[in-house]
């Protein structure tokens, strides 16, 4: 099973820059986790970086640069830790979903957030069918499970969204998100999310701005997630 829906051109920019937020940068590692083609996106983003800041550096700094270089490359080919706040995508680690083999285990970016397992995950009920739970120490990062055949309210964003879909699906204007796509949202987009039959809809998203919602379950929901 592989992503059909991927991370967009500037969150890669940014999240190579160390310019994305942390709530968004925990959701676009999880992403990258299972996407082996946003991976390779992302190292081109760094490399343009790179290249960038070579351009911008004095010249007797080029031995300082290359060391440097060789620290950061070790470190994208490692499993790299969540430390502070501050997030370094996974790039080269394995996609441990993809296969199937362990479905109830998280991706490791958002382990300190929410543990190791979903089914270990403490629920708040905020509506008929749906629940959720924030992360620890990250309140604008939010996971959602959602019972099949759901509706959410039509709704806006104020800033940027980023939703990562762990289980089930769901559709939309944008169509239809499965386990392993991510949803790259802006202020421009207005969608009104449905989970498909069969299986609950569980995903992890990050907000920069609160959402824009109207009517009685919409409120409850805002006041849920509101930053």
């Amino acid at each position: 099973m592989r992503p059909h829906h991927h991370l967009d051109e500037a969150t890669l920019m940014s999240l190579a820059a160390g310019a994305l937020s942390a709530p968004l940068a925990v959701v676009a590692s999880a992403h990258l986790e299972r996407c082996v083609e946003c991976r390779q996106r992302l190292r081109a983003a760094e490399a343009i970086g790179a290249a960038l800041l070579e351009q911008t550096q004095p010249e007797g700094a080029s031995a300082q640069r290359d060391a440097l270089r060789d620290v950061m490359l070790a470190r994208l080919e490692s499993e790299s830790p969540v430390e502070a706040g501050k997030v370094t995508a996974l790039h080269a680690a394995p996609a441990p979903l993809l296969d199937g083999s362990d479905p109830d285990r998280l991706p490791a970016a958002l382990q300190p957030y929410f543990g190791e397992r979903l089914s270990t995950v403490r629920w708040k009920w905020i509506g008929p069918g749906m629940y959720c739970t924030r992360g620890r120490d990250m309140p604008s990062l939010i996971m959602l499970k959602i019972a099949p055949g759901k509706s959410l309210p039509l709704h806006s964003h104020g800033g940027s969204e980023l939703t990562q879909v762990l289980q089930g699906s769901y559709n939309d204007a944008l169509g239809l998100f499965a386990a392993g796509d991510v949803a790259d949202l802006d202020e421009d987009v207005e969608h009104q999310p449905v989970t498909a039959p069969g299986v609950p809809c569980i995903c992890v998203s990050a907000l920069d701005a609160p959402l824009v919602f109207s009517g009685w379950l919409a409120r409850k929901l805002q006041r849920f997630v509101q930053l």
